[in-house]
């Protein structure tokens, strides 16, 4: 395979000596159970993919894109009897967050887009901070599993190891997703108490008493077709959004 010009952990020294990027990318990803099937890392591969090929119709439309190393662990402070789901606490990450873009904005990439693949994180109140630290940073967030909103070819929708995630990983990573006769069936529990539901009340849902499979979300409707369709409409979206923070002008955003 050829090097990628625009990841950072596939290119040299004689490349980056004398570049200069526009806009760094930082996928975000976590290491937990997916339902029975799919792999511990399945957010770690599905930041992996989407924002390559995102970055690379940036890069073929003349922007300037660098995508960093993805974080591999997230925040799963819900998940601490799961084994070996592996949690970051959220001071943790701005710990790492700070020192990153400490290094971007000392060395002139003055944007950073946090590409987000794990629900579990949440980065506004960090990238508040970051804010007064570096205000000469732009600093932004994207949910690449929001882009779409709900697309018709998805019958059945949840939030963690449902048909999105496991169609995708059936296109991605086949040799890694269980046989159907694994599958749960990603049933889950909500909270008895109506306002949680209506979303203007929020908890920390405690994971091993929601789901018995660790899915929230049924994927017995996802294939490898879905997963290829969602994975080149979900990364054109996201390549549009890296080219325009690649031409934006910071000083100049609103209008």
């Amino acid at each position: 395979m050829a090097i990628r010009p625009y990841i950072l952990a596939e290119t040299n020294w004689n490349s980056l000596k004398e570049a200069s990027f526009e806009l760094a990318v930082l996928p975000w990803g976590a290491t937990e159970a997916h339902n029975y099937h799919l792999p511990y890392a399945t957010d770690i591969y599905e930041a992996d993919e989407l924002a390559a090929e995102a970055a690379k119709q940036t890069w073929d439309k003349g922007g300037k894109v660098i995508v960093l190393p993805t974080i591999p662990f997230g925040v799963n402070t819900g998940q601490s009897d799961i084994y070996l789901d592996i949690n970051l606490n959220p001071t943790t990450q701005l710990a790492i967050l700070s020192d990153v873009v400490t290094v971007l904005n000392r060395q002139g990439i003055k944007k950073l887009l946090i590409f987000n693949s794990h629900g579990g994180n949440n980065f506004k109140a960090l990238v508040r901070e970051l804010g007064l630290k570096f205000p000469e940073m732009f600093i932004c967030v994207s949910n690449w599993f929001k882009a779409l909103g709900r697309p018709e070819y998805i019958k059945e929708y949840g939030d963690h190891a449902d048909e999105v995630e496991t169609s995708l990983m059936l296109y991605l990573k086949p040799e890694l997703v269980l046989d159907r006769k694994f599958w749960g069936d990603g049933r889950s529990k909500k909270f008895k108490i109506k306002a949680f539901s209506e979303g203007w009340v929020w908890a920390e849902r405690k994971w091993s008493q929601i789901s018995e499979d660790t899915g929230v979300g049924d994927p017995a409707h996802a294939t490898k077709e879905k997963g290829e369709q969602y994975f080149k409409d979900v990364t054109a979206k996201i390549g549009d959004l890296m080219l325009e923070l690649c031409k934006a002008d910071s000083s100049d955003l609103y209008e």
